[in-house]
């Protein structure tokens, strides 16, 4: 039971991520101005997360996974509402300050309770259930443009879900407790199944709330940490700037139309969504560091597909869909990896962190994109992408050294 509704509270992570993205060609002509001002509102929502992810340890630590949670939902859903009835572009940014609040501890949190308490394949399909909410907000946000009821009703229908979801997680408050840890062993490696290192994580997992929180500076101090960082950051940048300028990509370079542009961009997040459940089913064998390195791969053929300079616009929309489906193991795999490679009882702090450095490539990369395709023009958009995908590559490599050479204590 417990399991469901965090299947559930992983779809309302994704339902806003992308309606920003699907609606920004209509939306910043309605609030007149500049196409780029996009990043404003991205950069807005992910200082909030950054900020609340870096609490997210001690948050979950005085309140529990299970309340932290059903408020940081709460407080999205909240924010939602403010963008629908927004008339300005200055009313956006102020209702992004609690939508992004309530982003990031809700991340953290979950994304640790998951690592600890379930298996990899658990983990690929709660982040398919993620890019299930991420996926039906587009298709949500066109009909609202095609059907002349503007993206305010997008935003609105968002928020009513939102609330539903609310509702499914207050009523499940009682379950949290009643889960103990079973985290698998060999997480980082190279595949395994459950056994020995599972009961030597759960032992660590199993503080009795007394510990103080690691903090920022004792994380940092940890060998890979900042590699990890930088390897998450350029994860998210990378999928942040998809999700943002795909649907203008395909206005401005390739002439689609606005509304159908706004479907065709939740092709990457329909990627996403079928890579991680199919995933799921080979995980646990392949091992998520085997998992981060396919991925990366298929991005990167992803990204090939959609720079060929072709009339036709089939190739690039296919591969929208293949980095899309070669971005699905990464995320889910370098957080499940997190307790393996750095022990249980630094996890739920290191994964704050994490976020925390997913935000700010979240922060960063999409303005700086905007402004760059401003400047340089719209066809820039793939080779940034793989210029991200190669960050990512490199660091996630180190990592991978830096813990064979100095393996996690419990």
């Amino acid at each position: 039971m417990l399991l469901a509704i965090i299947y559930f509270a992983f779809i309302s992570l994704g339902l806003p991520d992308a309606l920003v993205g699907a609606g920004w060609p209509v939306m910043h002509q309605d609030l007149g101005v500049p196409v780029s001002y996009a990043g404003f509102i991205t950069m807005t929502i992910a200082i909030g997360t950054i900020l609340s992810s870096l609490q997210s340890d001690r948050l979950t630590r005085k309140l529990g996974t299970g309340l932290v949670t059903t408020l940081s939902v709460a407080l999205t859903a909240v924010a939602l509402l403010g963008f629908s009835v927004s008339t300005e572009f200055w009313m956006l940014i102020l209702w992004a300050i609690p939508y992004g609040l309530g982003a990031g501890a809700v991340d953290a949190a979950l994304n640790n309770y998951v690592a600890l308490h379930y298996a990899s394949r658990h983990m690929s399909w709660l982040h398919s259930f993620w890019g299930v909410g991420a996926a039906i907000s587009p298709f949500i946000m066109s009909y609202s443009l095609t059907q002349g009821l503007g993206w305010n009703t997008g935003y609105r229908v968002v928020a009513i879900l939102q609330m539903v979801l609310v509702a499914i997680l207050f009523a499940g408050l009682p379950l949290w407790r009643k889960v103990h840890p079973t985290v698998p062993a060999a997480a980082a490696g190279e595949g395994g199944d459950e056994g020995e290192g599972g009961q030597t994580l759960e032992r660590a997992a199993g503080n009795d709330g007394k510990e103080k929180p690691l903090g920022l500076i004792g994380a940092l101090k940890i060998k890979g940490v900042p590699f990890v960082l930088l390897g998450f950051l350029a994860y998210c940048a990378l999928e942040a700037t998809a999700i943002l300028w795909a649907s203008t990509y395909l206005v401005q370079q390739r002439d689609v139309a606005a509304s159908t542009a706004a479907s065709f961009a939740s092709l990457y997040l329909l990627g996403i969504t079928a890579g991680r459940f199919l995933s799921g089913f080979v995980a646990d064998r392949v091992g998520d560091r085997n998992m981060i390195r396919l991925g990366i791969l298929g991005v990167c053929v992803g990204v090939i597909l959609i720079a060929l300079p072709l009339e036709n616009d089939t190739l690039a929309l296919a591969g929208l869909v293949i980095a899309g489906f070669g971005s699905a193991p990464i995320y889910p795999s370098i957080i499940h990896s997190t307790p393996a490679n750095f022990g249980p009882s630094k996890s739920h702090a290191i994964i704050g962190i994490q976020m925390a450095s997913a935000y700010l490539g979240a922060t960063l990369a999409p303005p700086l994109f905007g402004f760059l395709g401003q400047a340089v023009g719209m066809w820039l958009f793939p080779f940034y992408l793989a210029a991200l995908a190669a960050l990512m590559l490199v660091m996630t490599e180190a990592l991978n050294r830096s813990v064979a050479a100095h393996p996690a204590q419990p």
